[in-house]
């Protein structure tokens, strides 16, 4: 008979799924002090933290509603089990944190104060093909107010988006919030008469205008016109509309000039008799005079007509925050870091659970993009510094290294005590090195009966190691010193204060 083969085990891959990744150590401790910043202002500020679900109704969310060939269209879903011989709810992870607002304010309006001023913050996932720097999850930072209708509330988030950039790092001079109004377009749509039932022709209109900042002035006018060849060398057929009817549009996006009252003159100009236009300018000129007010000026929030990404989604004032400064691409090519948050006015949001229309106003920030923009200006460093670490000389005397940790943790010190195999002294020191450590504790036996312990500036020692050419010379070093053992808290302090210092 032949021998039994043993059937072979399959392991899992140790492998992320496509599109996520995990987060370690200094990355995950940035993105909490990120957030820690971000949400003092808003706190300030007098918005209130919100956390819902991770999960709603697929209904709730809206955008994405399942289909018969793919119902998991755009986002992460699933189905329950049938109950009482009744289909189970479609439910899914929450693509944004938009969305589920809508559903809280709905659900709990009769128990909120209104206006309801929330902040939230946490991951999203969206079920959308992956790239390079595109994930399928990453982390929103959200700040709203729902149930208020006047422009000073855009105003507020615009003054707030400007003091958290400044908050987390970037000063002024290295970004931009650049504010546009949907109200705007619209006139400019009614002079070009793209109303009514044309929705097609509108629609087509406002494809094209969200291409302006990749095609520029002319560009945008072939596209409206006759068409253009693209960079490939295909051609792209055009809307068809006459030049004449593409005037508004082109002066429209092309508004801006030296100084607020210029752009809003400009504005004016091309929305022509539009009612909805005129309203729309007016508000941009209430939001720039409150702005101005408080002391927010041009060269931090600046009224620009060529924002227009989410002028499809908005329906007043919308704003998009942009970092100035340059950085090298892939390439080695000059570039701007671009945008890093983003928001508008949305009137109709509640609405689709309601019934009733209620006003809101909000603002996302993408948390990932600025802490790639710190790093890009060197004021973040991506190697942070780990616990200090007691090795471990004597394992039957554990119970004395667990108390310098003890005492190091209740002084406010990061510590730990070594828990490996304690036998290889060089694996302990290897150790406290991978974990970024700033200072080793050291204490044999000698040490012990002597009343003193050995301290070493790992940091310091690593710089200077390569210097030194005999035991003599490592052992004299000024980056490890005996110190007495009572001393042991304020010297490992002052050790850890002087490489910051140096660090800084």
């Amino acid at each position: 008979m032949a021998k039994d083969k043993k059937q072979k085990i399959r392991r899992p891959s140790a492998q992320t799924p496509k599109g996520f990744r995990d987060y370690f150590g200094s990355e995950v401790d940035q993105r909490n002090a990120m957030l820690a910043q971000i949400a003092a202002v808003y706190h300030r500020y007098g918005f209130d933290p919100l956390e819902s679900s991770a999960v709603e109704t697929v209904e709730a969310l809206g955008k994405f509603l399942p289909d018969v060939d793919r119902p998991n269209e755009g986002v992460f879903a699933w189905q329950e089990d049938a109950d009482d011989n009744k289909p189970g709810d479609w439910l899914a992870l929450r693509y944004d944190l938009t969305a589920p607002l809508a559903r809280v304010f709905a659900q709990h309006r009769n128990d909120l104060p209104t206006p309801y001023r929330r902040y939230a913050m946490g991951p999203v996932w969206r079920n959308e093909k992956p790239g390079p720097g595109r994930f399928r999850q990453f982390y929103q930072c959200d700040a709203d107010t729902v149930g208020s209708a006047s422009v000073a509330a855009d105003a507020e988030i615009c003054a707030m988006l400007a003091d958290t950039l400044e908050a987390v790092g970037i000063p002024r001079g290295d970004y931009i919030i650049r504010v546009n109004n949907r109200k705007v377009l619209n006139g400019v749509l009614e002079t070009m008469g793209l109303v009514g039932e044309d929705t097609a022709a509108r629609d087509a209109v406002l494809r094209t205008i969200d291409k302006f900042d990749k095609v520029g002035e002319n560009g945008v006018r072939e596209l409206l016109t006759k068409g253009r060849l693209d960079a490939s060398g295909a051609y792209i057929d055009g809307v068809g509309l006459t030049d004449e009817q593409a005037g508004p549009v082109i002066a429209f996006l092309t508004s801006k000039g030296g100084d607020t009252a210029t752009t809003l003159a400009n504005l004016r100009v091309a929305v022509g008799q539009s009612q909805t236009g005129l309203s729309g300018v007016d508000e941009l000129e209430t939001i720039a005079d409150l702005l101005a007010a408080q002391g927010y000026g041009p060269d931090r929030i600046e009224i620009d007509p060529s924002v227009v990404r989410g002028l499809g989604y908005y329906t007043g004032p919308v704003y998009e925050a942009e970092l100035t400064f340059e950085i090298l691409d892939e390439k080695g090519r000059k570039r701007q870091f671009g945008s890093v948050a983003g928001g508008g006015r949305y009137d109709d949001l509640v609405k689709r659970f309601t019934g009733q229309e209620v006003p809101g106003t909000g603002i996302s920030i993408g948390v990932d993009r600025l802490l790639a923009a710190l790093h890009a200006k060197g004021r973040l460093n991506s190697q942070a510094s780990g616990p200090v670490v007691v090795t471990v000389m004597d394992r039957d005397r554990m119970a004395d290294y667990q108390t310098m940790a003890a005492e190091l943790r209740s002084a406010g010190i990061r510590a730990e005590v070594y828990l490996g195999n304690p036998k290889n002294f060089g694996n302990q020191l290897k150790y406290a090195d991978k974990r970024q450590s700033p200072v080793a504790v050291i204490e044999g036996t000698d040490e012990h009966d002597r009343g003193v312990v050995q301290i070493k500036d790992l940091a310091l020692g690593a710089r200077l190691a390569a210097e030194m050419t005999t035991n003599e010379e490592w052992k004299s070093q000024p980056a490890q010193m005996e110190i007495k053992r009572g001393d042991l808290v304020d010297e490992v302090r002052r050790m850890i204060a002087r490489a910051e210092n140096a660090d800084g």
